[in-house]
């Protein structure tokens, strides 16, 4: 509804400039600012007072006295306040908006755009267990599927697997060559990730602290492992996959937990071993921004605004990772109309040089979007390093938020008694949910632009602002859907214009927005703009459960109360099914 009173308004807008003679180029029409009582507003005033040469409030008059609302459906009157065109919505607004909302448990999801998309998120490299530093990529990834998928688009979701390069070499030598009696502490999980880790730090602290002559040695057995992967050679293949696979297995356990899934793991040898690679290589040597300089060839990219040259292939013929990825997001643009990547801030250079060398390869790059995020660092600067073994893993933050929701749970069971259908089980199942819930919300709620000082009592809080506060208003629609149920009240005819409080109307309010946040978050990859609007969702339902009883209503109001919360829950349900957490039943 709020999408269509929107085009109403612009329709209706720009109908009244043209009538003024007015530019209708540039509308303004946004939500008001708050002292303004209005469903949307326009600024366009502002702009036109240089044109006009009025004041911007004399502007907005003789616009709202040319403006027609005759022949629409939800735009019932305008009125200004000061600078701003002010458009109201009528009785019909609400009355469809409850109607749409309560009746379908998909409220808010876009028609099909017809478009296919490709997500690539998270993408580490196999060679130990997932950190928090790199939980952002996964959380935010799934969230900007989920997002898109809403939206109405057809999305893939996938992992990007670096199966070819150095750091894959060197883990599969130092697999080969050390023993367990080489490796210095115990797995810290009984995972395959777990255990192989020890493989590849041991392999990195050897190339760092042994004999030059014995150094040689190893570097040498590296680079054929390299070279064999470069020429296809299937039994080294083998090698580095038996290791590969096996981490990526666990890897994919851990993210599931999130949950983070894939459609399908690509990975980059594929564009090696079908001869892709070799002909992109070939066609870059081809254009005027090659250049063969320091014993490698490159691209010049002055043109696109970089002073750094991107080396393409080395002298040996031998390719590198970018290049591999440029063969890899041409088959994207082969198979998708859209193609979007979850990136760190560290891959800002590298993302922008692959998009050059793109365009300079003829293809359409407007297709590839990027959304790029900051870290996630420990208190004190801490970094956080695979390699060396520093930082706290994804698996212990999501053990330590579960136990915290339980205890968070037990503490509000005592003293209580406990309902007879919540047992152990349901128990375990709240934990889960809730703590899973905070953490996924904690970092998809933030701008992922902006760094992460990761610290468990804010992740982890259980107040306003926090997954658990807009949980527990899905989980209290459902309770009062329950008792609505045994108290034999249906919602099913329910008269939406006994709906007259603040309280009410404020709420089927929000709940219109719904599709529009849908859209532009969908539109600008911004999924934190979804968990802000679940957030005030809530504060706003929880007013009306303040001031609005359901059941001590009377029959009329009572059923068209219970439909508002049905509306409320399939709100709230599907903002948290966007950004991927759960909507528990029960808490």
């Amino acid at each position: 509804m709020f999408r269509q009173f929107r085009e109403e308004v612009e329709t209706a807008l720009s109908a009244a400039l043209s009538s003024l003679d007015l530019p209708t180029d540039d509308l303004g029409v946004e939500e008001p600012p708050e002292d303004v009582p209005a469903t949307l507003a326009s600024s366009v005033a502002f702009r036109l007072a240089g044109v006009v040469g009025a004041p911007p409030p004399k502007i907005a008059a003789d616009i709202a006295e040319e403006l027609s609302v005759e022949g629409y459906d939800y735009l019932a009157a305008v009125d200004t306040q000061g600078p701003y065109v002010n458009f109201h919505v009528s009785d019909a607004y609400y009355d469809d908006t409850l109607d749409a909302a309560a009746s379908d448990e998909a409220y808010g999801r876009l028609p099909a755009t017809g478009d296919s998309v490709v997500v690539e998120h998270t993408s580490a490299n196999p060679t130990g267990p997932v950190h928090v530093g790199r939980t952002r990529n996964p959380v935010i990834g799934d969230a900007v599927a989920n997002l898109l998928d809403f939206a109405g688009n057809d999305v893939d979701r996938h992992y990007y697997v670096n199966d070819a390069g150095r750091q894959m070499a060197v883990f599969t030598w130092a697999y080969e060559t050390f023993d367990e009696d080489d490796l210095e502490s115990e797995p810290a999980r009984e995972r395959v990730e777990y255990d192989l880790v020890r493989y590849y730090r041991k392999g990195n602290a050897f190339l760092e602290e042994a004999d030059p002559e014995e150094v040689e040695r190893a570097e040498a057995e590296i680079t054929e492992i390299l070279q064999g992967i470069e020429e296809g050679d299937e039994e080294t293949y083998a090698r580095v996959e038996t290791v590969v696979d096996q981490v990526l297995g666990g890897m994919r356990e851990c993210l599931e937990r999130l949950p983070a899934e894939f459609d399908e793991f690509v990975k980059e040898t594929r564009f090696m071993f079908d001869g892709s690679t070799r002909d992109l290589a070939e066609r870059l040597k081809e254009t005027d921004h090659a250049v063969y300089e320091e014993d490698a060839w490159q691209l010049e990219l002055d043109d696109y605004g970089f002073e750094k040259n991107l080396v393409f292939l080395r002298s040996d013929d031998t390719s590198l990772y970018t290049t591999r990825d440029l063969a890899h997001h041409e088959w994207k643009f082969d198979n998708y109309d859209r193609a979007v990547t979850v990136l760190g801030e560290d891959h800002k250079l590298q993302s922008g040089q692959l998009r050059a060398a793109l365009d300079i390869l003829g293809n359409d790059v407007d297709k590839l979007e990027n959304v790029i995020y900051s870290w996630v660092n420990l208190p004190g600067g801490e970094t956080m390093s695979t390699r060396k073994g520093t930082g706290v893993m994804l698996d212990d933050l999501l053990d330590e938020a579960i136990d915290r929701a339980r205890d968070e749970v037990e503490t509000r069971l005592e003293g209580r008694t406990r309902d007879d259908d919540l047992d152990e089980a349901d128990i375990d199942r709240i934990a889960r949910q809730v703590g899973i819930g905070a953490v996924r919300y904690d970092i998809v709620s933030k701008q992922p632009t902006k760094t992460i000082t990761f610290e468990w009592d804010q992740a982890l809080n259980f107040e306003a602002q926090s997954a658990p506060y807009i949980q527990y208003v899905h989980a209290r629609c459902c309770g009062i859907a329950d008792e609505a149920a045994t108290a034999g009240l249906d919602a099913s005819e329910a008269d939406p214009a006994v709906l007259t409080t603040d309280a009410e109307r404020d709420l089927l309010a929000t709940i219109a927005r719904f599709p529009a946040v849908v859209e532009t978050a969908a539109d600008d990859l911004e999924p934190h703009t979804v968990a802000t609007f679940a957030r005030e969702l809530a504060e706003v339902f929880n007013t009306f459960y303040r001031e609005c009883p359901v059941l001590d209503a009377d029959e009329e109001v009572g059923a068209a109360r219970l439909a508002l919360v049905e509306a409320s829950r399939n709100a709230v349900a599907n903002a948290l099914a966007i950004v991927g957490v759960e909507a528990p039943e029960s808490m």
